[in-house]
C-alpha cells in the first residue's frame, strides 16, 4: 500500500504554477512527475473547494456553499476513509480544515496541535494566521511525518493566497510567493520521493487580477495539479482538463480506499491505475 503526501498550495492559479515554479517544471521535463491542468469546482472559494478535494463532492451536495460555513462536514473524507481503514492519518493545515474534519468552532488553545486517533485527522498542527510561513509549515508536516510515519499527509500552505489578495495575482509579490514555494518544495520533495511516496501538488482555485476569487474566470479557476511517483507516468497532460472532483477519488486508488457512493471518477491519463485499485483491491 502507497503512502500519500498531499500538498494544496492555496490559491495558486494554473498559469503561474507552469512560469513561475522552476523545479516542478523541471520534474515534468526530467519525466519524474505528471502535470495536469484541473478545472476548479464552484464557487472558487476555499473552504467549499477543500470540501470538494477531500470528499470528491461538489458544494450543492455537500453543503459547504461558502467560506463563513463553519461546522462539521457531512461526508466522509479521505482522512474518514483512511482512518477507517486503519491506516494512519496527518495534516498541517489551516484551521478550517481542522474545523471540517476534527472539530467546530476551532480553539485556538485546545486545537492548535491535535493528537488523537478517534478523530478522522489523527495528527494535526493547524495555523490560524493566514500570514503564518510556508517554511513553517513545511517544518509542521515533516515533524509529523517523522513522529508519527502517517500513511496519509496532508499539506495546507497559504503564503500564495496571502499574497494573492494583497497584491493580485498580476504582481511580482504573487509571482515571488509562488516561487518561494518552489523552492521549498525543491528542499522536501527530494527526500519524500527518495523515501517511496506518491505526491499530489496542486491548489484550491486560483486568483484574479483584482486579488480575488469565487467567481468563474479561468484565473480563478484553472489550477494545476502535478503527479509525483510511481503510480504516474512522467509527461505534461494538459490539453484537456481534470475535473477537480476526481481528485477525491484518485487519491482513494493511490491508498486503495474504497470509493464513497458520492464520488465520480473520472480517467486520468498517466494514472496507472484507472481501473482498479493498486494491488487489484
Amino acid at each position: 500500500m502507497a503512502k500519500v503526501i498531499m500538498i494544496v498550495l492555496d490559491g495558486l492559479k494554473y498559469e503561474t504554477a507552469r512560469a513561475s515554479m522552476g523545479y516542478l517544471n523541471h520534474l515534468v521535463e526530467a519525466s519524474k512527475a505528471a502535470c495536469y491542468k484541473v478545472k476548479s469546482e464552484l464557487p472558487s472559494l476555499s473552504r467549499p473547494l477543500y470540501e470538494v478535494l477531500l470528499t470528491g463532492t461538489p458544494s450543492s451536495v455537500n453543503g459547504i456553499t461558502a467560506n463563513h460555513i463553519v461546522r462539521l462536514s457531512k461526508q466522509k473524507s479521505l482522512f474518514h476513509l483512511a482512518a477507517e481503514k486503519g491506516l494512519t492519518t496527518a495534516a498541517a493545515a489551516y484551521y478550517w480544515v481542522s474545523e471540517l474534519y476534527n472539530r467546530a468552532p476551532f480553539d485556538r488553545i485546545e486545537d492548535r496541535e491535535q493528537h488523537d486517533v478517534k478523530l478522522p485527522i489523527q495528527h494535526g498542527k493547524f495555523y490560524f494566521d493566514d500570514g503564518y510561513p510556508d517554511s513553517h509549515l513545511f517544518v509542521d508536516a515533516e515533524i509529523l511525518r517523522r513522529q508519527h510515519d502517517p500513511d496519509f499527509l496532508y499539506i495546507h500552505p497559504m503564503g500564495i493566497d496571502d499574497i494573492g489578495h494583497k497584491f493580485s495575482s498580476d504582481s511580482r509579490e504573487y509571482r515571488g510567493k509562488a516561487l518561494e514555494a518552489d523552492m521549498i518544495l525543491a528542499t522536501f520533495l527530494p527526500l519524500w520521493m527518495s523515501l517511496g511516496y506518491e505526491i499530489i501538488v496542486t491548489s484550491d482555485h486560483g486568483m484574479n487580477k483584482d486579488g480575488q476569487h469565487g467567481g468563474t474566470g479561468e484565473e480563478e479557476r484553472d489550477v494545476p495539479l502535478y503527479g509525483i511517483g510511481s503510480m504516474f507516468e512522467p509527461g505534461s497532460y494538459t490539453d484537456q482538463y481534470i475535473p477537480q472532483l476526481t481528485i477525491a477519488p484518485l487519491l482513494c486508488r493511490m491508498m486503495s480506499l474504497p470509493v464513497t457512493e458520492e464520488m465520480i471518477y473520472t480517467k486520468v491519463p498517466g494514472f496507472k491505475f484507472n481501473g482498479e485499485h493498486p494491488g487489484g483491491n
